[in-house]
């Protein structure tokens, strides 16, 4: 049974990253033809004005790198999950149709905010693409792009609220948990609009996908651990589109992340932390900050910035926000920006996934 457990689990990732393989040169083709890159580069902060360090850095590579590489991710998950169920209802053998992972009680919610998600990013890089042709891209704002991930995440915690009769998260020890009740629902939407925030770290090639997929095989783990395999075998999914992604993504990257990709990845981060909480029988929120540190220190590193020029005068802490920038603004090459960062990612992934195991 464990064999079958771990084939479920492991054969998804691996038929993800070779699907995104194979589509990746169509894609590749379409975004270079299309030329879906900014056609100005640079960008402005959140008061509008320029940013020159960030421009300095990046701004010539932004007019040459296509964007919206996460369709990778996303598509080859979408191929892959439909493909398994596809064959999974045609074949008439008991071992297939066991590998089937697309089930109600645990992958449907994060399957659906994934693509959802997906959506949204598509159409925000959409924008931003065609924006850029008459001065710096904005795409959607970040307000309205906080309105939307957050409408997205009342509806699951509405789901998980009233459908789930979720409204508690787990704390270390046996059956110990932490009551909310309606208050749970305000705190589901914080956490996802926290993590989406992360996103921000999509910055640097190479950066967020070896981040994102640290982040998504932690959480395979405890998953796994809670028996949750039809949720483990939808996290190790999302690794091998990551990973898929990722080959490209290396230095000089192919094409950029962007939003399709972060967006999708972050809101369907947290439903799966919420998964693997007191659904699972574990505390998947609280292990959430350590397994995702890398995410939640970028976003504070914007926080503490704008917050410091704020109140300090215009005085900052860093040279530039996100933090990764600040880093190569001291003189640190892109690649060990994120050979480290990917290093901290794989510590705090490993502590988290303990703890998390361990309750």
């Amino acid at each position: 049974m464990i064999i079958l457990d771990l084939a479920k689990v492991f054969l998804p990732s691996i038929l993800a990253f070779a699907v995104g393989i194979l589509i990746t040169p169509i894609l590749t083709h379409y975004l270079y033809k299309y030329k879906m890159w900014k056609k100005k580069g640079g960008k402005v902060d959140m008061s509008g004005k320029d940013t020159p360090i960030f421009n300095k850095l990046h701004q010539e590579n932004e007019t040459k790198t296509p964007r919206m590489g996460g369709i990778v991710i996303w598509a080859s998950a979408f191929i892959t999950i439909l493909g398994t169920w596809f064959l999974a209802h045609i074949i008439p053998n008991e071992t297939i149709q066991k590998l089937d992972f697309l089930s109600r009680n645990q992958t449907w919610i994060p399957f659906s905010t994934l693509m959802l998600g997906a959506l949204v990013g598509l159409i925000n890089d959409l924008r931003d693409i065609r924006e850029s042709e008459h001065g710096i891209a904005k795409g959607m704002s970040l307000k309205k792009r906080l309105l939307i991930v957050g409408a997205i995440g009342l509806l699951c915690s509405l789901w998980f609220y009233f459908k789930l009769d979720v409204m508690s998260i787990g704390l270390p020890g046996a059956l110990v948990t932490f009551h909310l009740g309606w208050l749970f629902i305000p705190f589901f939407v914080l956490v996802v609009v926290g993590i989406y925030s992360g996103g921000i770290i999509d910055g640097i090639d190479g950066l967020a996908g070896g981040i994102f997929a640290t982040i998504f095989a932690a959480y395979a783990g405890i998953a796994f651990y809670q028996q949750q395999i039809d949720l483990a075998a939808f996290c190790g999914l999302i690794v091998g589109g990551i990973l898929a992604f990722l080959w490209f993504n290396i230095p000089p990257a192919r094409f950029y992340m962007t939003e399709t990709g972060t967006m999708g990845l972050t809101i369907t981060l947290a439903v799966v932390a919420f998964m693997t909480d007191t659904l699972g029988g574990g505390y998947g929120i609280l292990v959430l900050p350590i397994i995702a540190f890398p995410l939640i220190m970028t976003s504070l590193s914007n926080i503490i910035q704008v917050g410091s020029k704020k109140l300090r005068n215009g005085k900052k802490v860093f040279l530039v926000a996100p933090i990764h920038h600040h880093f190569e603004a001291l003189g640190w090459p892109s690649y060990k920006v994120t050979m480290r960062f990917w290093i901290i990612s794989i510590i705090f992934a490993i502590i988290g996934m303990i703890l998390g195991l361990i309750g």
